[in-house]
């Protein structure tokens, strides 16, 4: 069995391709509780209280979907690492390795899993003072849930080349992945098509949780589902629509995994269990729909030469 191509720390960032970049920018950053590190014509980075440079890069686009998820490795020596095990197991590169020359700056690897998904690894990237926890915004993006034709291609993927461990299933239709001690950092969704399911925020606590609900109400933005609290990774979730009808969620208090002492579990799709608190009820057809997103061929619609390559 060949090693992983890496290993990952933790997740840094996510790039969203939107409809509507301007209106969910100040979305993000005036009700959200992000703040903005730069803005452009069609494009946006925002951050956290964390100390990442920025946990959300929104892009403009003709159409919904994912741009990048970016991970962040320990140094540019493992990125180097990275690529080589990439291209040995046939694995589309499409930038680097070496200096990302964008925003964040940083010496990254970019390649393209089996349903056109961009990966990046990133290391030196700049890195921003962490700001003060007592308001209720997010620290940063904690994980991300998405839609795949073939959940156990993409699970084969994301553990055999990323090195990422299985937590948790929820029967056959979700997969939840960790790359360190949070319960998962990206899972995996059984769909008709592969787009995004939805990006999560962490909040500190359950208190700033719910106020950062009650902000959201405050400017007349009501939940899609929630609140109230999954089974598989114990964390409180509340799920949200942006301007440009893409998914985030607020949640809190991720179950920590001890590599040496946790049980990967199957756990039944019950109410009960898809919210322990019973607060939230099942969810609609309204958040299904909007979970579902569309259509998204990732890199091959912006690479056709990718379709060719052998994965």
């Amino acid at each position: 069995m060949k090693e992983p191509i890496a290993k990952l720390r933790r997740l840094r960032s996510v790039e969203l391709r939107t409809t509507a970049c301007a209106d969910s920018a100040d979305f993000y950053t005036d009700v959200w509780g992000l703040r903005a590190v730069e803005r452009g014509d069609g494009e946006a980075w925002l951050r956290g209280t964390g100390d990442e440079h920025h946990v959300l890069q929104l892009t403009a686009a003709e159409q919904n979907g994912l741009g990048r998820i970016t991970f962040a490795v320990a140094t540019p020596a493992e990125v180097d690492e990275a690529a080589r095990r990439l291209d040995a197991r046939n694995v589309p590169i499409i930038a680097g390795p070496g200096p990302t020359g964008e925003i964040s700056a940083g010496y990254g690897v970019s390649f393209v899993d089996p349903e056109g998904r961009i990966i990046q690894l990133l290391a030196d990237a700049l890195a921003v003072p962490m700001l003060r926890r007592e308001e209720a915004v997010p620290v940063g993006v904690t994980h991300v849930v998405l839609n795949t034709v073939d959940i156990d291609a993409s699970v084969e993927f994301y553990t055999d080349v990323l090195g990422m461990r299985v937590s948790d299933w929820s029967e056959h239709q979700m997969a939840f992945l960790r790359c360190n001690s949070d319960h998962h950092s990206i899972a995996f969704n059984q769909a008709e098509w592969a787009s995004v399911n939805h990006v999560a925020y962490e909040m500190p606590t359950i208190d700033q949780f719910m106020r950062g609900i009650g902000r959201l109400r405050h400017h007349r933005v009501l939940p899609l589902w929630g609140p109230g609290r999954h089974g598989p990774g114990d964390n409180t979730f509340s799920y949200f629509a942006d301007p440009g009808g893409l998914v985030c969620e607020y949640t809190s208090g991720v179950a920590q995994v001890d590599e040496d002492r946790w049980l990967c579990r199957v756990w039944r799709r019950v109410p009960e269990l898809s919210d322990t608190w019973g607060t939230a009820g099942p969810p609609s057809v309204d958040v299904r729909t909007h979970m579902a997103g569309v259509p998204d061929r990732g890199a091959f619609d912006r690479h056709p030469d990718l379709l060719g390559v052998t994965r």
